[in-house]
């Protein structure tokens, strides 16, 4: 049976890559901080590591604050560790929203009379803010902090440190994540999913194709999904499939060993087949004008001249003929690609 654990969450740091409180970003409509604690709650203690009063009471959690300022997180630790009520606590930061208590269920496992920290490790990094610490650690924090060496890594020299590997577990390197840029708490909101929408003929693919090289070029994976207010035919005269569907099948498919294709005779709906574009960072729709989904809407004058798409849920437009005056969203010629496709980043990195 694993020992009995306190927990400590650090959310003291300075957030700079970030520029705001990472804590208190938002993932599923819950802040980091509550993600974390509620995860952990069913521990004997969860106690918050802050850098100032004020910041994290209302989470309902017991808040310890530091004594030494601008020292990183090894002043957490050690105040997490005077304050915790249990001999061993696992240490982790506020920026890790994947994290689970069945990791450190995981890792309390390994506790014995040989070791005084539990460190777990993968092959790219050691992680001293995701490992369980005993109280017997105190002595050496507080040296390190009197001699002013902060680094953890020096204390995990000093201590009795058993590494757990991560990869000999069943547990995915996502579970210990960190979020500590724009760009990354970017992609965690992913995917984008938004349509390029607009009269027919106005553009719409053209600027679809030329916006997915973008995201590719910065290493998204695009899905593309075209909505057809017509019949289409799938299935090309003289094709096998098109010869199993004119016999009555309702559903013919093909398939190899790199791709497959599905043609099934009944309706569907945008959620279905967003679900079945799997595990990707931006899905773009290609249609759908009357959709609440965000939109880049194509005027082009030879097409059209006024958009027709519901203004509140444009991101931009892509047009030759209307000014930025008689809009309120963003405005972009047709070839500003790389400028419609910045606007869809930073329109997903605000919302």
């Amino acid at each position: 049976m694993a020992a009995k654990l306190s927990v400590g969450v650090l959310a003291g740091g300075k957030s700079t890559r970030m520029g705001q409180d990472k804590a208190l970003l938002c993932l599923e409509s819950r802040r980091f901080i509550d993600r974390i604690c509620g995860e952990l709650s069913g521990f004997s203690q969860v106690l918050i590591s802050a850098a100032q009063k004020g910041i994290y009471e209302d989470t309902g959690y017991q808040v310890v604050y530091d004594e030494h300022r601008d020292i990183g997180p090894m002043e957490g630790i050690y105040q997490v560790l005077r304050a915790a009520s249990e001999e061993y606590v696992f240490i982790c930061a506020a920026d890790m929203p994947f994290l689970k208590k069945e990791l450190v269920e995981y890792m309390a496992e390994y506790i014995s009379s040989d070791y005084d920290c539990y460190c777990l490790v993968d092959e790219e990094h050691i992680h001293p803010l995701c490992a369980i610490y005993s109280k017997k650690m105190l002595p050496v924090i507080q040296r390190q902090i009197e001699s002013g060496h902060f680094r953890l890594l020096n204390v995990l020299r000093q201590a009795r440190t058993k590494y757990i590997r991560l990869e000999t577990s069943c547990f995915d390197k996502k579970i210990v994540r960190n979020i500590n840029t724009r760009e990354e708490y970017a992609r965690l909101k992913l995917p984008m999913i938004f349509c390029v929408s607009g009269v027919k003929d106005s553009g719409k693919t053209g600027l679809i194709i030329k916006l997915i090289n973008e995201f590719i070029a910065e290493d998204y994976s695009v899905a593309a999904i075209k909505h057809d207010g017509h019949e289409y035919v799938m299935d090309h005269e003289g094709t096998d499939t098109e010869r199993f569907r004119r016999a009555g099948a309702v559903c013919s498919a093909i398939f190899s060993d790199t791709q497959y294709s599905i043609n099934r005779a009944e309706g569907t709906d945008i959620e279905t087949l967003l679900s079945l574009c799997g595990d990707v960072d931006v899905v773009i729709i290609e249609g759908l004008k009357a959709s609440p989904y965000p939109k880049v809407e194509v005027v082009r004058g030879e097409r059209s001249r006024t958009p027709v798409c519901d203004r509140d849920t444009l991101i931009c437009l892509a047009t030759d003929v209307v000014s930025q005056e008689e809009v309120k969203c963003p405005v972009f010629g047709m070839d500003d690609i790389h400028g419609i496709f910045l606007c869809v980043k930073n329109h997903f990195e605000r919302n």
